[in-house]
């Protein structure tokens, strides 16, 4: 990781795939991560963490499954949200936006549990920024 400021509108700018996230700095065990994202995610779960979302440009819907039943949370521009591990979640973004998530070094895009993942979709750890 680099020692130098880091623009997050270049940190985007550097990479076109939708739902692929780049690692742009870590901050102890955990990284920081920047993803481009439009259309629909997959349901899945992270039973060992929650997950951060910060809203960067447009707009974010996370499906979620809760004991008391389905609901939507609707996050714009400079919103955050955290889905408590455990939790089933469905990102989307009808048109589009760019995201900052916190999850522990090593936490897989798809989670713990998830359903069949989409070619569209990229199972990763997240990428090195180039």
């Amino acid at each position: 990781m680099t020692t130098e400021p880091i623009s997050l509108g270049k940190a985007l700018a550097s990479f076109d795939a939708f739902w692929s996230p780049r690692i742009v700095t870590r901050v102890n065990d955990y990284d920081v991560r920047v993803a481009k994202v439009e259309g629909e995610h997959i349901w899945h779960a992270h039973d060992e963490t929650d997950e951060f979302f910060l809203v960067l440009g447009g707009e974010l819907h996370i499906a979620l499954r809760e004991p008391a039943g389905e609901r939507t949370v609707v996050l714009a521009q400079g919103a955050v949200f955290t889905v408590p591990r455990g939790t089933e979640h469905k990102p989307y973004a009808p048109s589009g936006a760019a995201i900052l998530m916190f999850e522990p070094t090593g936490t897989a895009t798809v989670g713990d549990r998830h359903e069949e993942i989409p070619d569209h979709v990229d199972a990763t750890t997240g990428h090195v920024l180039d």
